[in-house]
């Protein structure tokens, strides 16, 4: 039977009980993770009618449905029909016992095992093992999952956001959160120029792509919007200072805005009416 890697990987420890198995030892079906402690058993619920079919004196311990060929169980002599019914001493009563028995053991020690074969107790020891890669464990056999290959590394494309400050005529990126790249222009933070709109005022004030601002006036910026709420907060103003690093040396360079109507600096003297 062949079943997709996602469903598989969906069966923990579930159990299957079909209508046509009532009165039949249940079926369980177990994912062994790489690592896990195992026998190499395939096994069943020893119920009170097939106790009475092996013999048994007792309906408990587990049937041994499957024995995994090169497994610890097939190297201790375990065979199919035996009935496991002591691990390590204890009484084994029911399938979920015994798994969990299994896997509370570490790897590489060695158990004694009573099972009965042939209406007759043997004793036998065997070495716990530990599983190699994901396996579906069922009574009538086990099936291995292969690895999944490990995914060969990405480059995932990073991708910055830039903003306009249309006030003065620029297009900047933050380097608050870009370390590496604030260190290769001299600054800490800032708002690196990107591009300069032709004509604006960032234009006619000298600004060039790649220089950093760091402060306009006295009040330091670090992203295109503080810039701009600098120059909105000063209404009064079309005159500011912007510290710059170029070249990772500061410089101030004055930038004039022009008025709300879009004319030249007010401030600008005006020929007098004669």
């Amino acid at each position: 039977m062949r079943m997709g890697i996602p469903a598989i990987l969906g069966l923990v420890a579930i159990s299957v009980a079909a209508p046509a198995m009532i009165g039949q030892s249940a079926r369980r079906v177990l994912v062994q993770r790489s690592g896990t402690s195992y026998l190499g058993i395939g096994a069943l619920e020893v119920t009170a009618e097939r106790a009475k079919t092996l013999n048994l004196k007792e309906d408990r311990g587990v049937e041994v449905a499957h024995v995994e060929e090169d497994s610890p169980a097939a190297k201790a002599g375990i065979k199919e029909g035996d009935v496991v019914l002591e691990y390590n001493g204890e009484k084994v009563d029911g399938v979920d016992q015994f798994i969990r028995l299994v896997r509370e053991t570490p790897p590489g020690r060695q158990v004694k095992m009573a099972v009965w074969r042939n209406g007759m107790t043997e004793n036998l020891t065997l070495t716990v093992g530990a599983r190699r890669g994901t396996v579906i464990e069922t009574p009538d056999g086990s099936v291995t999952i292969p690895p999944i290959p490990p995914l060969p590394p990405i480059d995932i494309p990073r991708f910055e956001m830039s903003y306009q400050s249309p006030l003065i005529g620029i297009e900047g990126e933050s380097l608050a959160p870009q370390g590496q790249l604030a260190d290769f222009f001299g600054v800490k933070d800032g708002v690196l120029v990107k591009s300069v709109i032709r004509n604006s005022p960032a234009e006619k004030a000298g600004l060039k792509a790649g220089d950093v601002i760091v402060k306009v006036d006295d009040s330091k910026v670090t992203t295109t919007r503080e810039i701009t709420s600098v120059l909105r907060s000063n209404r009064t103003k079309n005159s500011f200072t912007l510290t710059l690093v170029r070249n990772k040396k500061e410089m101030p360079v004055t930038v004039t805005l022009p008025d709300r109507n879009g004319r030249a600096n007010p401030l600008a003297p005006t020929p007098s009416p004669a």
